[in-house]
């Protein structure tokens, strides 16, 4: 066979040129970067493993420990409850009423106790923050009070009790705080 110039193809012949070929890499540089980048990626993974592991023990222990956080929560309308019905009963019932009375108050008494050390057993602690100091993390203000036996700034009075549970808030104290007293004022102190 001819070809359009007149010459004769040669089928064996290629027209493509051949390609020289690359320089042989060192095969033991090759080997030891390939081990480097896969010990590289080895201790990245370990790395990762171990931040996992510390990160899931933390999530398990923090389970346990808050995981009863809204059960507590509605429990401790029960407590508020129970001791609201206490402070209800006067002084003078608990010491003159009938014996079933005074039965009665002290089933109340002992069922509010084993109900805070219930509580308490499972990381729930009860606070009555009187005469600290105010921090809102941990009090709900409700009011300011003048009141000259308490620095301003300082919880005057405890409305309601706050709970812990471990080391967060389950419910603020609510607290009326201390104020500073009104100073007077030059025309309450008329000079002649």
């Amino acid at each position: 066979m001819t070809d359009s110039t007149g010459q004769a193809e040669n089928p064996e012949v290629k027209t493509d040129a051949p390609q020289p070929e690359a320089p042989a890499a060192d095969p033991v540089a090759t080997a030891q970067r390939e081990a480097a980048e896969y010990k590289d990626k080895l201790l990245r993974t370990l790395a990762e493993m171990e931040n996992l592991r510390r990160r899931t023990e933390r999530e398990v222990a923090d389970s346990r420990l808050y995981g009863i956080a809204g059960f507590a929560r509605d429990v401790l309308a029960v407590a508020d409850n129970m001791h609201r019905a206490l402070e209800a009963i006067g002084p003078e019932l608990r010491e003159q009423g009938d014996p079933k009375t005074r039965s009665l108050i002290e089933g109340v008494e002992l069922t509010e106790r084993e109900l805070l050390k219930s509580l308490e057993k499972n990381g729930v602690r009860k606070f009555s923050p009187q005469g600290e100091k105010f921090d809102p993390n941990v009090h709900q203000a409700m009011y300011e009070v003048p009141d000259a036996e308490v620095p301003p700034g300082h919880v005057a009075h405890v409305v309601q009790a706050g709970y812990m549970l471990g080391e967060r808030v389950l419910r603020p104290a609510m607290v009326g705080v201390a104020k500073a007293a009104p100073k007077p004022s030059q025309n309450d102190n008329p000079q002649n």
